[in-house]
């Protein structure tokens, strides 16, 4: 589904900027922005052209739809496999999984 709230956009970039460790006036200068106009857009209360949407994602190395779209279905889909999955696997094999899933997630905490 697409977004069209500009302070929800402004804050999936607010989230994806501090998650690389960036300040806005980086993401502003790298998209060729002025630091006002890149935290108004942050914060939702500006209107953004196209061009500039694009300029942000190629300086945040993101995808238009990583911030325009709500792809909520789409992953309670591939969750929903996963678990159905899951639940027809062999016991032991089952168990194997979970820990390696337990492994994984607690090396993204690690970071």
């Amino acid at each position: 589904m697409l977004i069209n709230d500009y302070r929800v956009i402004g804050n999936r970039l607010l989230a994806i900027r501090k998650g690389m460790g960036l300040t806005q006036a980086q993401v502003a200068e790298a998209a060729g922005l002025s630091d006002r106009t890149y935290a108004d857009i942050e914060r939702g209360s500006v209107n953004m052209r196209l061009q500039t949407l694009l300029a942000i994602c190629a300086a945040l190395h993101i995808t238009p739809d990583e911030i325009t779209t709500d792809d909520t279905s789409k992953l309670d889909a591939r969750e929903e496999e996963i678990f159905q999955r899951l639940r027809t696997c062999a016991p032991k094999d089952r168990e194997t999984a979970l820990r390696l899933l337990s492994v994984f997630l607690q090396s993204l905490s690690d970071k």
